[in-house]
């Protein structure tokens, strides 16, 4: 495995973080009544981001 290229990683970078993604507050409501509902019973210290993938930008 070679060193990572890191001039194609800025470009998906710079591409994932322009993303006109905005978050539909409905995205968010489904998140929080999966969390209060029995299916996310075992769901415990976990951070759960409802934001389109920016956080990955």
């Amino acid at each position: 495995m070679g060193m990572p290229n890191m001039e194609a990683y800025g470009k998906l970078k710079a591409n994932l973080a322009t993303s006109p993604a905005p978050v539909d507050p409905v995205e968010i409501a489904k998140a929080v009544a999966f969390l209060a509902s029995d299916d996310a019973a075992y769901i415990s210290g976990a951070e759960l981001a409802v934001d389109g993938g920016w956080c990955t930008a």
